[in-house]
């Protein structure tokens, strides 16, 4: 086999065959997500249209049923009969038309309706008056009790051609009770489908699975047209909720699921599987030319490259043949710069390379060590705080229990306090001493029961109308001892009248604490140590402030300052929540966190929540 036909059958092999094969199959797999995917899709769809096609019918049955208990039906005068009528027909602009049957179902009187229709009602026409009444078999609810409501078949709406069904409604208790029969056209769900179709590349139906024929669809030409018989014959075969599945003749694929609370309705969602897969049958072309122009291409392309190398080749194979003649001053001349004529030359650079690559080797050993050893470090450090972490949320625990231990006792001696002070006179000596006895003992029931308050851990926010003046306070009286032991001027400037955001109190006042915790460390070497909170309302939302005049922070920390385990203190200490878990309280009650920092003046944190 020549070399030409050699080169041809190995481009043929190592490129245009493996592309081919990868292509078509990552085509077919392609075709098959993209199948998957829209079936998913429709699911979900058909599912969720069942529910508000449910939704809005159910609704107009229930308001029917409602309005017909508010009646005394057998009692009132025809006059206020005719009202009642007239108050069914108004509760729902689907309905057409509201008619009075006796207990045998024969129509009393002319029905409720408005003949030319309008734009809250269809119309409704008095022909059609016979059709309605043998619409819903009324024997059904004869043993019912008042108020009772039953789904009648669906027929054409005489005037609109779109689908009707009829709803009867037992105005009595008892066999011999009238009924009040309205036609509700299905309008509003034809108008539902077509929203949910929007945008979509198939289409939906409503169909009535017992007749097997369209009620409505967002192809407004196909209401009340007989479904396609392998289409029907799927639908009745499969009795699940929800379900997909393609029907061949033509190829569609379909999801389809049952209307809650309307036997026999379902809402079918389905797609042309050429209008689906059209875009990969697309591309399955343009790779099919794009393998027939590369196979031409590299066969020009073969047949130039391999016959200038044929011509270069003879002449290193005339050389080759001189050595083994013993003609050693022969020389093979071959020009160009390729591999053929750098032959010779490439066993001296061989060496120079090996040697620079092994160093470059050495060199990029040497940078991963470093960088492995940097890594190490960074996840020892965050093991550490992880650690740290864990041991605070124990110290937390530890100290919920603590303070609700201490409440008992400190009940015990508020009421043995209170009742010493009931037995004796405001001037007895020891009133004054029972006194300040009873308000220590309410302070640290106060603290208890905040530090329980704050200690509670949550999965979820408990969302709600939360004054943050109070939140403020109630976080100052857990760590007001501390900051003035420290020698921390304190200040407050709470807004008046009190600001009210909504937000989870708890993971509030954490937060507050988390960020005071922040300040007091700030300040631990600052010559002028004070921490200022603030409340407040602008533009539309709530707000509060922590200032602090500590070391502030630098600038090429500040784009880090919410990341995890990241901190600007000199020595972890392991108090607070931590910025990045801050951040994330604040943005789960929909707010936002501002920072205002000067290096050695101090930092401002401003937290932003909407206002209850």
């Amino acid at each position: 086999m020549r070399l030409y036909q050699q080169l041809i059958l190995f481009m043929l092999a190592a490129s245009v065959l493996p592309l081919a094969a990868v292509g078509f199959l990552l085509l077919s797999r392609a075709e098959a997500a993209l199948a998957g995917r829209i079936l998913s899709e429709q699911r979900v769809i058909a599912e969720a249209t069942a529910e508000s096609a449910s939704s809005e019918l159910m609704k107009t049955v229930d308001a029917l049923a409602r309005s017909a208990e508010l009646f005394n039906w057998e009692s009132i005068t025809p006059e206020e009969f005719q009202g009642g009528l007239q108050l069914l027909y108004g509760q729902s602009p689907a309905v057409s038309a509201v008619l009075h049957l006796d207990a045998q179902g024969i129509p009393r009187g002319p029905p409720v309706y408005q003949a030319a229709g309008d734009s809250e009602h269809p119309g409704f026409e008095p022909s059609a008056t016979q059709a309605l009444a043998r619409a819903v078999p009324v024997q059904t609810l004869r043993r019912g009790n008042k108020g009772q409501a039953a789904l009648g078949r669906v027929y054409a709406h005489a005037l609109s051609g779109r689908a009707a069904v009829a709803v009867a409604v037992k105005l009595g208790d008892g066999e011999d009770a009238p009924f009040a029969l309205a036609e509700v056209v299905l309008s509003d769900l034809e108008a539902l489908l077509a929203r949910r179709a929007r945008g979509n590349p198939g289409y939906i139906h409503l169909v009535d699975t017992t007749a097997g024929r369209i009620l409505a669809s967002s192809l407004s030409e196909r209401r009340l047209q007989p479904l396609e018989p392998a289409l029907a014959a799927r639908l009745a075969a499969d009795d699940t909720q929800v379900r997909g599945f393609r029907v061949d003749a033509p190829a569609i694929w379909v999801s389809a699921a049952r209307v809650p609370k309307v036997p026999g309705f379902e809402v079918v969602v389905a797609v042309d599987e050429d209008v689906a897969l059209a875009p990969v049958r697309g591309m399955r072309r343009t790779v099919l030319l794009s393998i027939g122009a590369a196979f031409v291409v590299l066969l020009g392309l073969g047949a130039l490259f391999t016959r200038r190398l044929n011509l270069r080749l003879s002449r290193v194979v005339a050389g080759a043949e001189a050595f083994g003649r013993g003609e050693l001053e022969r020389r093979v001349s071959v020009d160009g710069e390729d591999e053929l004529s750098e032959l010779a030359s490439t066993f001296n650079r061989m060496g120079a390379e090996l040697e620079a690559a092994r160093t470059r080797m050495l060199r990029w050993n040497d940078d991963l060590k470093l960088r492995v050893d940097e890594a190490t470090s960074e996840l020892k450090s965050a093991q550490v705080q992880l650690l740290e972490a864990q041991k605070l949320a124990a110290v937390g625990q530890l100290g919920a229990g603590v303070a609700h231990e201490i409440n008992n006792p400190l009940a015990g001696i508020l009421g043995n306090t209170q009742l010493l002070m009931l037995e004796r006179d405001e001037k007895d000596p020891d009133f004054e001493t029972l006194r300040k006895i009873e308000l220590s003992a309410k302070r640290c029931k106060e603290i208890t029961q905040n530090l329980l308050r704050f200690s509670q851990q949550r999965a979820k926010p408990e969302l709600r109308a939360v004054d943050l003046n109070a939140v403020l306070r109630d976080a100052l009286s857990l760590t007001e001892h501390q900051l003035k032991g420290e020698g921390i001027a304190l200040g407050t400037e709470l807004a008046s009248p009190q600001a009210k955001v909504k937000a989870d109190p708890g993971h509030l006042s954490q937060v507050v604490l988390a960020l005071v915790s922040n300040a007091r460390t700030a300040m631990m070497k600052s010559e002028t140590k004070r921490l200022t909170l603030r409340t407040g309302e602008r533009d539309g939302r709530g707000f509060f402030e922590v200032e602090d005049t500590g070391k502030g922070i630098a600038p090429e920390h500040r784009s880090r300052i919410f990341e995890p385990f990241f901190t600007t203190k000199d020595v972890w200490s392991n108090v607070g929540l931590g910025l990045s878990v801050a951040w994330r309280v604040v943005s789960e009650a929909g707010g936002t966190v501002d920072v205002r920092t000067e290096v050695g003046q101090g930092t401002c944190f401003t937290v932003w929540l909407p206002k209850a």
